[in-house]
């Protein structure tokens, strides 16, 4: 069952509660409808490559993401005011339903996790090209304060395509020989560690996991050429193959706070 509190969406009726509709906000949820227990907060993101379309994200019967196209996520995609990077989820096991959204007779998958008191957590739908299975690989998030002039940053490999990789964030066009990699030898359904860096504008470039320093301007497999990293901000990027799987591959930018 979900819960929702400040800052988060809250679903639809939930026939656990009586059949009390919830309205979508960001406001206090009133008594008696304030979680009962601890909760984790949750967002789903949408990295099915193939091209049957948007899907929605179903979590134990309520909305949680409706119409996600490629790389979207939840519940940040809702209607306003329900643009919350996280949405509260009452800790315990849980259960993504992905359905299509052309068809939600159609189930895409059904994606597991447990979501951990006061933790947050995201949860990446994977798979689908060349009807491969869509399976579910979550993260375990780091959001405390960041202070100012800093920004905190996290890359999680979901190109299939590229393999473990080497990703350098660097000022623009900065020589990748004489570069040393942000992260370093990311594999597929991997995810680094965060780092710390300057808010300021960056590129980022991934090469393949090893490459020699001398070749690695001509091995660059993704480009991301002006990222901003503002002050006090934290970002996951995600490496991830075109829509449909294979090249050409892409970077996405997730807004963790």
């Amino acid at each position: 069952m979900i819960f929702y509190s400040k800052r988060f969406v809250r679903g639809a009726v939930l026939g656990a509660l009586a059949s009390i509709t919830i309205a979508c906000g960001t406001k206090e949820a009133p008594d008696p409808l304030a979680p009962s227990g601890p909760t984790g907060r949750v967002r789903f993101v949408n990295v099915i490559t193939d091209n049957r379309g948007a899907v929605n994200a179903i979590l134990e019967g309520v909305p949680f993401g409706v119409s996600l196209a490629y790389t979207q996520s939840a519940p940040i995609t809702l209607a306003a005011p329900s643009t919350a990077p996280y949405a509260a989820v009452l800790a315990g096991g849980r259960t993504f339903v992905v359905k299509r959204t052309a068809d939600t007779t159609s189930t895409v998958a059904s994606l597991p996790f447990t979501s951990i008191a006061n933790q947050d957590q995201t949860v990446y739908a994977v798979g689908g090209a060349n009807s491969t299975a869509v399976t579910g690989l979550v993260t375990d998030d780091v959001n405390t304060l960041v202070a100012a002039g800093q920004s905190r940053i996290r890359f999680v490999q979901l190109s299939p395509t590229a393999g473990a990789v080497d990703v350098f964030i660097t000022a623009a066009g900065a020589d990748l020989a004489t570069a040393t990699p942000t992260f370093s030898s990311v594999a597929y359904r991997g995810a680094s560690a965060y780092v710390i860096l300057a808010a300021g504008t960056y590129q980022l470039r991934v090469v393949p996991a090893g490459t020699a320093p001398v070749n690695r301007a001509a091995s660059v497999s993704i480009n991301l050429a002006s990222q901003v990293l503002a002050s006090g901000n934290a970002r996951t990027i995600v490496a991830a193959d075109n829509t449909s799987g294979g090249a050409p591959l892409r970077l996405f930018v997730l807004t963790d706070q």
